[in-house]
């Protein structure tokens, strides 16, 4: 591992602990979001207290904090383990961010840019599914979990050397959504069109 690496690590961690969602609620005067709703600073908590145009922005800073460091490896030659784990040092940072006292969300929008250097077919599938799952259940959670355990699979078929660094970014992802599977599970989870408060 070469010193390159570890300071694309520093890097992706640095631009991941950057919590745009609570950034932008401050801008919009919508409060804290880790206080109201779902309590996770992300584009869907964030769509529910402020509507489109600041999820809008949260969205689109999250996927390229993970786009951006990993494009920049992918640039600079880092085999593909390293890559796997500069998305996910940028996944780490938007979970427990260092400008926020470590509590951030769940990284599922960096989690995908993350992916975006890997291909477009690959991001295709793998927004098409979140998009279906969403739209079919109402559900952010569910959509983002069925998405990351068929990211392997996605990356098997059109980039089969990330393969294996896709799955270890997707187990994270997963095993970050845990509370939202227990709540799935006992139909307790709060819904992306739905204003109530979860404790």
């Amino acid at each position: 591992m070469t010193a390159l690496t570890i300071l694309m690590f520093a890097i992706a961690y640095l631009l991941g602990s950057i919590s745009s969602a609570i950034l932008v609620c401050k801008l919009f005067n919508l409060g804290d979001p880790r206080l109201q709703g779902s309590g996770n600073p992300g584009a869907t908590n964030v769509f529910r207290l402020g509507g489109k145009t600041p999820a809008l922005f949260v969205l689109i800073f999250d996927v390229l904090k993970g786009t951006v460091p990993v494009w920049f490896s992918y640039y600079l030659g880092l085999q593909p383990v390293y890559l796997a784990f500069v998305a996910i040092f940028a996944c780490l940072g938007h979970m427990y961010p260092l400008f926020f006292q470590f509590k951030g969300g769940k990284a599922v929008a960096t989690a995908l840019g993350a992916t975006l250097p890997l291909g477009a077919d690959l991001a295709a599938m793998l927004l098409s599914t979140w998009i279906l799952i969403s739209y079919l259940t109402n559900y952010s959670s569910l959509a983002s979990i069925t998405t990351f355990i068929l990211a392997p699979i996605f990356t098997w078929i059109v980039k089969p050397d990330y393969a294996i660094p896709v799955a270890i970014l997707s187990t994270l992802i997963i095993v970050r959504h845990r509370k939202n599977i227990v709540r799935l599970i006992f139909k307790q989870e709060t819904k992306i069109r739905d204003k109530k408060q979860i404790k």
